[in-house]
């Protein structure tokens, strides 16, 4: 074998071997640094660092992987990171955090329990998920991102409140294509009254989709189930909310 073809083939083992070693998860002893990336175990979602177009500032986001410009979550939304010395950790609490160059905190997750071996995990959902490592059930979750959104509603993210605890999720638009800090709108479900989706700009309510019928919003009518999606409203004593989900991945 000739030197073109030995560095030919050491080139595509190691390629071979990064693409395999891309992981989903991190603990305590594992940071992410800029310019590293989780990968969600189908290839669906990346979480890592990244500048919006016409800015300098760093930002640490979810994108769809096969379309990295398609950012759907930030963490750090209001508060940017000026250069390229980012770094998110997971604590021995369970709590993700943020650090900037000089290591002080510009944004952290929470939780209210503890657990014994704390993972940050991609789920291929979308869903940034802190649990514990030898626990894999949702309700478990110590933390999850789907509990935070952005500007973009996935499937399976519900939208709407936790009459028990008081969580409330809603999507915020950008502030500009340049920053994803929340801007004038927001789309959420009021509760006031029989509950609906309502789109506000600032508190002023722009468009209300009407009262769920069973099938669909009144107002909304072209929402409906089809092949590709199925749509759902749940409204009992512990939480309101609204969800999609596909029918095909």
């Amino acid at each position: 074998m000739g030197v073109v073809e030995v560095i030919f083939v050491y080139s595509l083992f190691f390629s071979i071997l990064k693409i395999s070693s891309a992981l989903d998860a991190m603990n305590t002893t594992q940071s992410l640094r800029d310019g590293e990336t989780l990968v969600s175990t189908g290839g669906s979602f990346e979480l890592g660092f990244f500048t919006p177009a016409g800015s300098t500032s760093r930002y640490l986001g979810l994108w769809y992987k096969k379309s990295p410009q398609t950012v759907v979550w930030v963490a750090n939304r209001g508060i940017p990171i000026s250069n390229k010395f980012g770094t998110l950790n997971v604590t021995s609490q369970g709590i993700l955090v943020l650090l900037n160059g000089t290591n002080n905190i510009v944004w952290s997750s929470n939780t209210s329990t503890t657990a014994q071996n704390p993972v940050a995990q991609l789920l291929d959902s979308g869903n940034l998920v802190v649990r514990d490592g030898n626990d894999n059930k949702a309700d478990n979750f110590l933390w999850q991102s789907f509990d935070y959104p952005c500007d973009t509603l996935l499937p399976g993210m519900k939208l709407g409140s936790n009459l028990v605890t008081g969580l409330n999720r809603f999507l915020s638009s950008w502030k500009g294509k340049e920053n994803p800090a929340p801007g004038q709108f927001t789309l959420g479900i009021d509760v006031q009254g029989y509950p609906q989706l309502i789109l506000r700009k600032e508190t002023r309510i722009m468009y209300r989709v009407g009262s769920w019928n069973g099938q669909y919003f009144t107002g909304f009518p072209e929402l409906k189930p089809d092949p590709i999606y199925t749509f759902e409203f749940v409204f009992n004593r512990n939480e309101v909310y609204f969800k999609f989900e596909l029918q095909n991945s």
